[in-house]
Order: structure tokens, then C-alpha cells, then sequence
């Protein structure tokens, strides 16, 4: 047996470009396309269909266009399995899964993640599908004391929808609940992948673009997916739904689409939106960066009003159905993204001489219409809270404040977020590693050359002073003053530069914005805008070296990619580590085999998840933030690990219905985080009190009257033994059982 390390843990439809290749000489126009004062050239024409471009100008037999479209799909259904078995595989290796015990398994899935499986694994023990559900809308077990509907507050249908599915389908007898789960969350990766695929495929008509961008996918594994150990993040859910959103957003935006098809591509924008919003609680900020992207293509005049209009639809109705399912939350109904939505289509609806005048008259009513909209969205918002009575938030709003300096920093709830390293600043050495399979360097030229030229377009529309739309632009092909931008392109490009900068600023959201980095990067080298630019600056024979370029590159680009990187996949692959975690599976059967079904246990939210999935017990806090009441309660409870006396922490416990807490000597002695960031040191701040070890204090802070209570209550003093009994220690844990306070006490308090 080998040694085994522990550690801890369809085709398109068309293939226009920003230009047409004429018809002498194989000559190429500008970077826009344009509209020639004979006519003879239409908004539409120089239309260039992936198929008669793979052709070479011949004819274009069906059985060619078969097989062009058969490899292309061939090779996305592999590198979409790849990436599946690929994660697998890690999963496995790491863990060594497949030789855990149960318990140990559900140990694997750390803080929320095993949170959300306890759902999946509720619904399994439930008598029937209908009482599994009744106990999710009326449940008592996640938060002590309180009767909350998980399906109202949390986003777990997907737990939901998977233990209906597992139940129907014959497989109980063959496939765990647990591998059930985790294998069709290693699928969406699979789908995730062919979603990017797709979208490199119809910016760059060529479908070697897609498998470029499924390499570099891979390749990047570390800062495009953290699937294979955090399984349940919500995340890993939703990701795949937005790439397939992306993707039907830019065959929408395509022109030479039959009514047919835009009536199928809107509507698979719906439902690829309702899926994403389903199953994160952050949809709201991603459709927000997106309605921005939607409003600045329209002030450009880069989309026609109707796809303005439907795009915002479907983001709108892509929520309300969530809103719906999800028992009136009113967390949506107060989004900013709503908002937004409202004050942006009302004011483009009243403001309908917006698209008028020359470049200064135009630039001066977007400056006017962009504040309307910002003061409009402010007050709709503030108005949706004040009605709704809406504090869910809150904490992410404080946390962006903090952040850039515009507010308080001791703030407990902003600063959980500020010292954990995922919501820091996306780290330089990010880009090296992106550097490393030569991601970066198409991505950047990519990038610069396409942000320029979209914006010189945008100006041009800007200064007509003929037709204010899109669709008057079309009409007037022939005035000779006709400049449009590939909207799909021009979509795709402010997605990856909004998305880049919510990467740097956070990042935690990295994963949002490297994966789309592909599609821009692959479409760089496959796509024509990018060569044909360069060549006629070289004064190069276009034509001949377009057709090389486009080919030549990429299959270069992929032999090296294969060459230097498939060993390191393998060895990576083949690495043999092993799950080593004994107290804490120590402490899950300490809890699971001594204590009454009732017990309900307070501790760090993140350890009092792994409780709730391995034994079943109540809990008093838990990982999902997206709650004032919730929010407030964590921090009086994590009054454990600051300077209280004892009879204060007991009261805070007995207030919370505790019968049991856990202490954690990895917490109450933390060194992993700097000074100032350590839990114990949010608490000290958040008190008012002086923080532990050398170092800078504010003056306004005091000293603590009291010894902090996780290592005082260890010297069992009579102050401590008389309120809390130690019923189980490790060299990890230590659990105390509250007593029944006496009524000398009680007056004495």
C-alpha cells in the first residue's frame, strides 16, 4: 500500500468581427464596422459564418460543417470530463475518502460547507419528502431558542433538490448519499467548463479557442476553483450557472438572429439567472456589477434599447422568482441591484432626447443622467429598507466601508471579514502563477487593445449628431457616419475588467474573474479583431497570415502547455495524503454517545457547523451570516474567548439556551492571524478593552477587569467550578457543562 502523508485538513450562428473582410484584395476595415455612403454595405454585411471561414472561401458542404462541429463538441465533452475526474481525483488523494469512516467524512466538510450537507443529510432521515420539507420551513435546530424557515434565510434548495432526486433515482443500493452529493458538484465543474468553452467559441469562431481556454482552466486550478475541499460553498453551486449565463448573454447579443432564437436565448437567460440566483446568497452584488456593465454598454450606445430593456428584465424576473421561492425574502427586495434596475429604466424612459447632440452636449446628459440614476438608486433603496425594515446586510456594507477607510474599524462584524486573507487584496504573486502557463501574456495585449478600441467607438457614437440609437444607426447605414462595436464582445470585455477589479479588491472573488480571463485570453489569440490589427500595422498580407496566425498559434500555444505542464498534473494527481484529524473525531463521538439528543452547544460558528452535521445537536450560532439577530448573538457568545467574568459569560450562555460549550484552545491561544487581528483581539476592541502581547494600544482602550474567561475558567477557582462543570478535554477541546445557577448566585449577579 503506498505511504500516505496526514495533513490537517451548438455551432454559430455567425462570426462578425470589429471588422469585414471586403471583398478586394481580402482587404480589412476599420475597427468598427461601417457604413459606406453607396449602401452597398449594410450594418449586417461582411457577416463571416464560422463555417465558410473554415472553408476557405469554397463552398461549404454539410458533411464539413458536421465535422467541424463534431470535434468542436467532442473535445469540450473531454476536457469538460477531465476537469471533473481531475478534482475527483485531488479530493480523493488528499483525503484518502474513500477509506474514511463516516464520521470522518462529514469532518471533511469544514465550517459552512458541512452546514449546508447537514441539510441534504436532514432531508435523507426525514420520514417522508414532505416532513424533511416541513422541518426545513419550521426548523429548531440551527439556532437555539428561535423557529427560523431555512429555505426563507438560506440558500438550500440545491440540498433540497438533490435528496428528492436521491430518493427517486435506483441508486441507494450502489452509491452513497455523500458521493451522490459530491459528484454532481465535481459535474457542474464539467459544465462550468463546457459554459466557457461555448463563449470562447462564439466570440472567436473557432472552436480551438475553447480548447485553450479549458487548458488554461485546468492548468490554473488554484486560482479558478477551490471545489475539491470546500464541496458545499455556495459558490461552487452558482459559478457554473453564471458562466452558462455569460454565455447565453453573448449568442443573445449576436446579430442574425431569427426571432426564434432571441426568444430562445432570452429565455435560457432566465432560467440560467434563476438558477445562479438560487443558489448564492451573494447574487445580488454579481447582478449588480452586471446591471453596471449593461449601463455602461447603453450610455456608450454600444447595445440597441431593446436588449438594454431585456437584459434588465430578465435580471429583474431572474429575482423576483427567487423572491418568490423563497418565501418573500425581503434581503431581495431591498437589493441594490433592484434598485438600480428601477432608477435606470425610469429615467431612460423619461429622458428621451438622452441620445442627442454632439459629443460635449452628450457627454454633459450622461453626467446628468449617471447622477439621476446614482441619487435615485440611493433613495429607492433607502426607501425599500425603511419599509421592509431590511438590517440583513448591514454587515457587508459596514465591511466595504472598512475596507476603504470610510469608516469605523472595530466594528466586530467588518472586522471578521477585514483580517481573514480571502477578503484581503488579491496577492502579486496570483499573477505570476498566471504568468507561469502563460495565461497573462494574451490576456493583457487582449485587454488593452479591445478596451481602447471599444472606447474610441463609443466616442464616435458619441459625437454623431445624426440618429441617437443603435437601431437609427442601422436605418442610416448610408450617411457614412455608422460605427458599431461587437456588442457580444464589448459585453464580454467590461465583464472581465469590472470582474478584475472586484478580484483585486477581494480576493475571495478571484474565482469569478479567472475563469472568464480565459475566454479573453483564448479569444486574443484565436480571435480575427486582434490579428488582423497587428498585421495591417506590419502592412502583412492579411489574408494568408490571418489564416495562419489563427491556427498556427494556438496549436503552438497548446503543444507547449501539454509539454510543461502534463507531468506536473500527473505528479500532482498521483500525490498520496491522508485525513488525520483525531480530537475532533474524538469530540463528535464524545458528543454524539454522552450527551442527551436535546443538548444544545454554543462555540466558534465555525466548529458548531461540523456538530450540527456529525451529531445532530442544537446550536446557538452558526456560519450563515445574513443575519442581524444571528450576527448579534455570535458576538455576545464569542464572549467566551474575551475578558468577562464568569457570571457574565453565564448569563450570556443561559440567554442563548447553551447546556454545553466548546472551547478551543486553537482560538483562545490563536497565533495564526497578526495582532489586531486575532479573535480575542476583535473582542478586546469591540469591548473597549486592551489587547494582549506588545504593541500600540488606542488611547481610549482600558485595561479588562477581568482575566480572559477561556483561560481562566481551566484553573478551576471557585468562581468558574460553581457555574461550569468540564465534561470532556483533548489536547484540542475543552467542554463545560452549565450548571444550575443557584439562587445566591443569581442575586449576587
Amino acid at each position: 500500500m503506498a505511504l500516505r502523508k496526514r495533513t490537517r485538513r451548438g455551432e454559430p450562428w455567425y462570426n462578425s468581427g470589429l471588422w469585414n473582410l471586403a471583398s478586394a484584395g481580402g482587404r480589412v476595415n476599420r475597427l468598427w464596422v461601417g457604413g459606406r455612403s453607396d449602401g452597398t454595405q449594410e450594418w449586417r454585411a461582411g457577416t463571416v459564418s464560422l463555417l465558410r471561414e473554415n472553408c476557405s472561401g469554397s463552398p461549404c458542404w454539410p458533411w464539413r460543417r458536421c465535422v467541424s462541429m463534431a470535434a468542436g463538441m467532442l473535445l469540450a465533452g473531454l476536457l469538460a470530463l477531465s476537469q471533473a475526474w481531475c478534482v475527483n481525483a485531488i479530493h480523493e488523494n488528499l483525503l484518502w475518502f474513500s477509506q474514511l469512516t463516516e464520521m470522518e467524512r462529514e469532518i471533511s466538510f469544514r465550517t459552512e460547507c458541512g452546514l449546508y450537507y447537514s441539510y441534504f443529510k436532514q432531508m435523507l432521515e426525514a420520514p417522508s419528502i414532505q416532513e424533511g420539507l416541513s422541518d426545513l420551513i419550521h426548523d429548531n435546530l440551527t439556532e437555539s431558542r428561535r423557529t427560523i424557515n431555512l429555505l426563507k434565510r438560506m440558500n438550500i434548495y440545491q440540498e433540497v433538490f438533490l435528496s428528492i432526486l436521491y430518493r427517486w433515482l435506483p441508486i441507494q443500493s450502489y452509491l452513497e448519499p455523500i458521493y451522490f452529493y459530491i459528484y454532481t458538484v465535481f459535474s457542474l465543474q464539467a459544465v462550468y467548463l463546457i459554459a466557457l468553452y461555448l463563449t470562447a467559441w462564439l466570440l472567436s469562431g473557432s472552436w480551438l479557442a475553447g480548447v485553450l481556454t479549458g487548458l488554461w482552466y485546468i492548468l490554473n486550478r488554484i486560482d479558478t476553483t477551490r471545489v475539491e475541499f470546500t464541496i458545499s460553498l455556495r459558490e461552487n453551486w452558482s459559478l457554473p450557472f453564471l458562466a452558462l449565463q455569460v454565455a447565453t448573454i453573448s449568442c443573445y447579443l449576436r446579430p442574425q438572429l431569427t426571432t426564434l432564437q432571441q426568444k430562445v436565448m432570452v429565455w435560457l437567460m432566465y432560467v440560467t439567472t434563476f438558477c445562479f440566483c438560487l443558489t448564492w446568497q451573494f447574487n445580488q452584488f454579481i447582478l449588480l456589477i452586471q446591471a453596471l456593465i449593461i449601463y455602461t454598454l447603453d450610455c456608450g450606445d454600444l447595445l440597441t434599447a431593446t436588449q438594454v430593456t431585456t437584459l434588465y428584465l430578465v435580471q429583474v424576473c431572474g429575482l423576483l422568482s427567487v423572491w418568490l421561492l423563497q418565501f418573500c425574502n425581503s434581503m431581495i427586495l431591498g437589493s441594490l441591484v433592484l434598485s438600480f434596475i428601477v432608477s435606470a429604466l425610469f429615467v431612460k424612459h423619461c429622458q428621451t432626447g438622452l441620445k442627442t447632440g454632439g459629443l460635449l452636449v452628450r457627454l454633459g446628459k450622461l453626467f446628468l443622467h449617471s447622477t439621476i440614476v446614482l441619487l435615485l438608486t440611493i433613495a429607492f433603496n433607502y426607501m425599500a429598507k425603511k419599509a421592509l425594515q431590511l438590517q440583513s446586510d448591514e454587515h457587508i456594507f459596514k465591511f466595504i466601508k472598512s475596507k476603504f477607510a470610510m469608516g469605523s474599524t472595530r466594528d466586530f462584524d467588518a472586522s471578521l471579514y477585514l483580517c481573514e486573507e480571502a477578503f484581503g487584496l488579491l496577492p502579486l504573486d496570483t499573477l505570476e502563477r498566471l504568468a507561469g502557463t502563460l495565461l497573462l501574456y494574451p490576456y493583457v495585449p487582449t485587454l488593452l487593445l479591445l478596451t481602447c478600441t471599444m472606447t474610441v467607438a463609443a466616442l464616435r457614437n458619441l459625437s454623431r449628431t445624426k440618429g441617437g440609437s443603435v437601431e437609427e444607426r442601422k436605418a442610416n447605414a448610408g450617411d457614412g457616419q455608422m460605427s458599431t462595436f461587437r456588442p457580444d464582445v464589448a459585453y464580454n470585455l467590461l465583464h472581465t475588467l469590472f470582474f478584475g477589479l472586484l478580484a483585486f479588491s477581494t480576493m475571495r472573488m478571484k474565482y469569478i474573474w479567472t475563469g472568464h480571463m480565459c475566454v479573453v485570453a483564448a479569444y486574443g489569440v484565436c480571435g480575427t479583431e486582434v490579428w488582423t490589427l497587428v498585421l495591417n500595422t506590419l502592412r502583412c498580407n492579411a489574408k494568408v497570415m490571418l489564416r495562419l496566425l489563427r491556427y498556427a498559434l494556438p496549436l503552438a500555444v497548446i503543444g507547449y502547455l501539454y509539454y510543461k505542464f502534463w507531468p506536473k498534473i500527473m505528479e500532482e494527481i498521483s500525490e498520496l495524503r491522508e485525513f488525520y484529524d483525531p480530537d475532533t473525531v474524538e469530540l463528535m463521538t464524545w458528543i454524539r454517545s454522552k450527551t442527551p439528543q436535546q443538548a444544545v452547544f454554543a462555540g466558534s460558528m465555525q466548529l458548531l457547523a461540523g456538530i450540527k452535521l456529525c451529531t445532530g445537536r442544537t446550536l446557538t450560532n452558526h456560519p450563515h451570516y445574513e443575519d442581524k439577530d444571528l450576527r448579534e448573538r455570535t458576538r455576545q457568545v464569542y464572549q467566551i474567548y474575551g475578558r468577562r467574568s464568569p457570571e457574565e459569560v453565564y448569563d450570556i450562555l443561559r440567554a442563548a439556551g447553551a447546556n454545553y460549550v466548546v472551547l478551543e484552545n486553537s482560538i483562545c491561544f490563536e497565533r495564526r492571524h497578526r495582532r489586531g487581528c486575532r479573535l480575542r483581539d476583535l473582542l478586546d476592541l469591540a469591548n473597549g478593552h486592551i489587547m494582549d502581547g506588545p504593541g500600540d494600544n488606542d488611547p481610549d482602550l482600558v485595561p479588562a477587569a477581568h482575566p480572559r474567561f477561556c483561560e481562566a475558567i481551566k484553573t478551576d477557582e471557585p468562581a468558574y467550578s460553581g457555574l461550569f462543570t468540564r465534561t470532556f478535554q483533548n489536547k484540542t477541546f475543552h467542554v463545560y457543562r452549565l450548571k444550575k445557577k443557584h439562587k445566591k448566585s443569581s442575586k449576587s449577579s
